[in-house]
């Protein structure tokens, strides 16, 4: 009988430099872990390796969204009717679960001993590392993927996207691109979200781009990951296995540049 083959932290560090992963880098990570192949000590070991290439002075995020679970109250003005308010759990950075539809690595980063997490709802993320907390301060309830956010914060330290076996279309960070292109007809979404604070449940309107469907009508549901495909087909970006899983990793601030290019280019040209 042979014995399994296991993925070691070891053998995920070197495979994290390979694919160009450095010391210092301040890198988002969307995983789908069940691709990496068979883990010793799961999720965590795939964490402490990321932690082991970036080191000390890095920092990982991933998105978490939140697990509130009440859309399908919402009415046709966003807001939830009176009879539900008082069952839907407020949205609390600190003890809110990580949406399910995004894997379980999130919810593993946001649970790690010392991780922040930012405080918009549906646009929040984990981080742990040099930068978590100057990351995941002050984040826009409203537009909450646009200016100020974390996302325009991992642009701005010169950070790097890791999609380790996840779908090139989840990429969170072009829906920065999508706040950022100058392109007529976006979708507005305005929905009711209850925050937990220290005088009780507070109910707040928030207000952003539709990050739910494509920004604006007739583009593919799945055009970021045409967008992906397209940056790599230019040369940019880097692809290789992290365990068994096919991987890309890319600097934010280019692939951003390049999304909202593509968006102002196709969206103004089938207009």
């Amino acid at each position: 009988m042979t014995a399994p083959h296991f993925h070691t932290r070891l053998s995920l560090i070197k495979d994290l430099e390979k694919l160009g992963l450095r010391a210092g880098d301040m890198v988002m990570v969307h995983a789908a872990m069940s691709r990496l192949g068979r883990l010793l000590n799961g999720p965590d070991m795939f964490i402490d390796a990321l932690g082991d290439v970036v080191g000390l002075s890095g920092t990982i995020v991933a998105y978490t969204d939140w697990n509130g679970a009440y859309d399908e109250l919402l009415d046709e003005d966003g807001r939830v009717p009176p009879e539900w308010r008082d069952h839907i759990a407020p949205f609390d950075p600190a003890t809110s679960r990580a949406i399910r539809d995004n894997g379980i690595f999130p919810e593993f980063l946001r649970t790690r001993p010392g991780a922040r997490r930012s405080g918009n709802p549906g646009a929040s993320v984990a981080a742990i590392g040099a930068r978590a907390d100057w990351l995941t301060a002050d984040h826009p309830l409203d537009y909450g993927y646009g200016e100020g956010s974390p996302l325009a914060k991992l642009v701005e330290a010169g950070g790097k996207v890791l999609m380790a076996g996840a779908p090139l279309d989840t990429m969170t960070l072009l829906h920065h691109a999508e706040h950022l292109a100058d392109i007529p007809n976006k979708r507005l979404r305005r929905y009711e979200a209850p925050f937990a604070t220290s005088a009780g449940v507070v109910w707040r309107m928030i207000e952003e781009f539709d990050t739910g469907d494509p920004v604006v009508p007739d583009l593919a549901s799945d055009y970021f990951g045409e967008i992906v495909r397209a940056f790599l087909a230019s040369g940019a970006g880097a692809q290789g296995l992290i365990g068994e899983a096919p991987s890309v990793l890319v600097d934010a601030a280019s692939i951003c540049s390049f999304a909202v290019a593509w968006l102002e280019l196709h969206v103004r040209h089938e207009s």
